[in-house]
């Protein structure tokens, strides 16, 4: 199994993430709860910038789509990286996280429009479609040697495919309206990115300022502007060489600690203020609630299993070296972790509706914390019990 160097360091660098990830979420409650809460929302709220470029947004949105867009051109960035030298590089190696991830969107989802199909909860059916990469990696790497390498790889693969369906999700049903003269910029932005690749140009500023103007070509244009930070992604040079580091590793290798340890901790801090109020954990028990919960919970272990299992018995794909099924189950659990991405979708769904974003917020964060603590528990279990048959 072929493992690269920035993939270690993306398995190492999701731990400590998730760890400071978990440590905002928390800080996150106790202010959106505390005296400070209200003053914490009108920060939020402030708009900042400029009329004279239509600039002029709050400072979630700043977050949620300027940010966020940063979060994506990493994302982009290991997913064109494993295409090229990685775990995604051969149909053998990369079919099973593939499957998998596919299982693990199409079952939560069915299960989200199973229960709330026809209602004004309707248009969420994606939430429960989203694996959170940092988290269910740091929960994953804080198992050590209980949790086979390749067994983390499966999960980091299974979360970036899932990361990338999210991005289609996003790009196709969450786009109220084309503006069509800001989305033929936006392709000339990609056409010249993909020029400059072509004459095999290696500087990042010759694809920073082009990303620039695609992100707010792309903004303007009624498609999430997070989407250009993965066109952006897809234009950066690489190559398979293991001695001569490439213009895409070495963004990628600059973005890890901003993106990382101050972009997504913004996030979370920015986007988990749930205030709690009388009758929201009520709310659990609803239609809405259950969507969101079965599906991560029960959704993402049974489809991510359930199309591995017919995948590798149909001879396409195999289980991961040194994995059983049941770590398998381990590892769907924690993908039901969907915090980040989760969260960013149910803003999507219900803007303008901070009532019903509050409760999806509440059932996410539930979901994954059920989903994480089982997930971690079993796959602790197994390990303990190979260790000592080991000895």
């Amino acid at each position: 199994m072929l493992i690269t160097d920035y993939f270690k360091k993306f398995l190492n660098s999701s731990q400590s993430s998730g760890i400071v990830l978990i440590v905002c979420v928390l800080i996150s409650l106790l202010v959106a709860n505390s005296s400070a809460g209200a003053a914490f929302q009108n920060l939020l709220d402030t708009k900042i910038g400029t009329e004279l470029f239509h600039l002029n947004y709050s400072v979630s949105i700043w977050i949620n789509d300027g940010l966020m867009a940063i979060f994506f051109l990493l994302v982009g960035l290991e997913i064109k990286r494993e295409i090229v030298e990685g775990e995604l590089s051969s149909f053998k190696s990369a079919s099973l996280p593939i499957v998998a991830a596919v299982g693990g969107m199409v079952v939560p989802g069915l299960i989200y429009f199973f229960f709330n199909h026809g209602s004004e909860y309707a248009g969420g059916w994606a939430i429960p479609m989203a694996t959170d990469i940092a988290f269910s990696l740091a929960i994953i790497s804080m198992l050590g040697k209980r949790a086979p390498l390749s067994l983390k790889i499966f999960l980091a693969a299974l979360a970036i495919v899932d990361d990338l369906g999210a991005i289609l999700v996003i790009a196709i049903f969450y786009t109220d309206q084309i503006e069509w003269v800001y989305l033929g910029l936006s392709a000339l932005m990609v056409a010249i990115l993909v020029t400059f690749n072509l004459l095999k140009f290696t500087k990042h500023i010759w694809y920073i300022i082009p990303g620039i103007f695609l992100w707010y070509f792309m903004h303007h244009s009624g498609i999430h502007a997070t989407i250009a930070g993965v066109l952006l992604a897809l234009t950066i040079p690489t190559n398979i060489s293991t001695t001569e580091i490439s213009p895409l590793e070495k963004m990628e290798q600059k973005l890890h600690l901003p993106v990382n340890f101050l972009i997504m901790p913004i996030f979370a801090l920015a986007n988990t203020n749930i205030l709690f109020k009388e009758g929201m954990v009520d709310d659990l028990f609803s239609n809405f609630g259950y969507g969101i919960i079965f599906g991560l919970v029960l959704g993402k272990v049974i489809g991510i299993n359930l199309f591995s299992y017919i995948f590798i018995k149909l001879k396409i794909s195999s289980l991961p070296d040194q994995v059983s099924w049941s770590q398998m189950l381990g590892a769907g659990l924690l993908a039901g972790i969907g915090f980040t991405m989760s969260i960013f979708i149910a803003l999507l769904s219900f803007k303008g509706h901070p009532e019903i974003q509050d409760e999806a917020k509440f059932a996410i964060l539930i979901a994954s914390v059920i989903s994480g603590f089982a997930g971690f528990s079993l796959l602790k279990y197994i390990g303990k019990k190979r260790e000592h048959s080991e000895d």
